[in-house]
């Protein structure tokens, strides 16, 4: 059983989470049709949890913190706990829907069950409904919790499939999870000698690889000693409370603008964070003269054929990008965005993080909780913002499409905001998200956002086919 062992990322992510940094990520998904019962949607759920294992699985810790936690069946499980149903007062707007996100979002996953809710909303103006989806950071990264969408709500029944009967398997005690993880650590160094034979047999791979990583760790580890500058984003106290907000554009048209003006679709969503962010500063009255933000952008280790397997669990590097909101020019912001990506891609820095995970690995737990929770206190970043490309083919649930995904990101322990992007059939979403209290203007961003948008795309010569669209109050 020890590949139910969480992995040194995944475990992180429970160990800098507290009353006010929750770590999960969430989305708001909004379909077309009248809402389906609660009682099929159960149905509809129980009839795919064969296919994510996962979603019927609890945490079992290590007594005395020897060892990182495992999943172990949950005795209790009960999908009426996890799937729970609301209204809008109908019919309810877009914003009505955002401010129950940011209810819903604000509250912490229980421990002690399976770490995932999933919330029926009805009453959506214009005969629609929404889901609101929450699970922990420890259990999926951005891909793999959108292949779970994708199992849960493929089209018609091709991802239902025969299930089983499910018994739970009995949980190990407390005695047993210490007794493995102690053997696990004794073993641990053998591990180490079986690698260091392994690389002995490819010698000049071997090298290649130790020297690209090395380069990549002294890249990652310098750009982290370097503190972000002080930015509305960040604070010394962050609440439990958020405000959740959205916006939609076409991947298709952010697609022609990177055509036009070179670069990535990603150097072309950095830009437009940028000008919106400059925009909002200005508007606070920040003096933007010289300043370059730092985002963490998360970048997916996880291999294409992993994708759709059921392979849970946190695959992902990182980047910290600048975000140079000094600039005012959109075309020249993009391209100075697109030559520093650039870079920090020939400098190895997503594979140095990814290396710094792993060798956390072999570090005793209870030095890795201390050390994740002094790091998530340094300022070494303004803001997160990740990019995940989700399906180009359209999801439903018994046939009433799913029209948007809005996606949420967690905010570490001094974040303030966050911006998660997700493509999915046609069209990129941005999901915005705030502190309630520092962010208290965060409604405002979406058309911040949307101003950025257009003029990159007026500078590119790229014609919308509409403004892209906030929610309105």
């Amino acid at each position: 059983m020890a590949a139910d062992r969480l992995s040194p990322l995944d475990a992180t992510f429970l160990h800098v989470e507290d009353a006010a940094s929750h770590m999960h990520v969430a989305c708001a998904l909004v379909f077309d049709g009248h809402p389906p019962a609660y009682e099929d949607l159960l149905e509809h759920v129980a009839a795919r949890l064969h296919l994510v294992p996962r979603y019927r699985q609890r945490l079992a810790t290590v007594p005395f913190e020897q060892g990182r936690p495992k999943w172990v069946d949950d005795e209790r499980f009960d999908l009426r706990f996890h799937v729970r149903n609301t209204a809008l007062p109908s019919p309810g707007s877009e914003y009505e829907l955002q401010v129950l996100c940011g209810r819903v979002f604000s509250q912490q996953l229980r421990r002690d069950r399976p770490l995932w809710e999933m919330w029926l909303v009805e009453g959506l103006e214009g005969r629609r409904f929404a889901i609101l989806s929450k699970t922990h950071h420890a259990l999926v990264d951005g891909i793999s919790g959108l292949d779970i969408l994708s199992v849960l709500f493929a089209p018609d029944d091709e991802a239902a499939g025969t299930r089983a009967a499910w018994t739970p398997r009995v949980a190990p005690s407390g005695l047993s999870l210490l007794a493995e993880a102690l053997v696990e650590r004794a073993t641990r160094p053998f591990e180490i000698v079986r690698g260091v034979r392994a690389l002995l047999r490819g010698p000049r791979q071997a090298v290649s690889r130790l020297a690209e990583t090395a380069v990549g760790i002294g890249a990652m580890t310098w750009a982290g000693l370097q503190p972000a500058p002080p930015s509305p984003y960040n604070a010394d106290v962050v609440g439990p409370d958020r405000r959740f907000t959205w916006l939609r554009a076409s991947l298709g048209e952010v697609k022609a603008i990177k055509n036009a003006l070179g670069g990535t679709v990603n150097d072309v969503v950095l830009t437009v964070v940028t000008g919106a962010l400059r925009r909002h500063l200005l508007r606070r009255g920040e003096d933007v003269s010289g300043l370059e933000l730092k985002a963490f952008v998360p970048v997916s280790v996880r291999r294409e054929n992993q994708r759709g397997t059921g392979t849970l669990g946190n695959q992902v590097a990182g980047m910290i990008a600048p975000l140079p909101v000094h600039c005012a020019e959109p075309a020249e912001c993009l391209a100075e965005i697109s030559d520093a990506l650039r870079g920090l891609k020939e400098s190895g820095q997503a594979v140095g993080a990814q290396a710094l995970t792993e060798l956390t690995g072999f570090a005793p737990p209870n030095v890795i909780q201390q050390a994740s929770r002094l790091v998530t206190r340094q300022r070494f970043v303004n803001l997160v913002v990740t990019n995940v490309p989700g399906p180009q083919f359209p999801l439903s649930l018994d046939g009433r499409e799913l029209t948007d995904i809005f996606p949420m990101v967690p905010l570490g322990s001094n974040l303030t905001f966050g911006v998660a992007i997700v493509s999915y059939n046609g069209t990129m979403n941005f999901g915005l998200v705030g502190d309630f209290n520092a962010m208290y203007d965060l409604d405002a961003l979406p058309g911040d956002f949307a101003a950025a948008l257009e003029e990159l795309a007026g500078a590119a010569g790229v014609e919308l086919s509409r403004r892209p669209e906030p929610a309105l109050i």
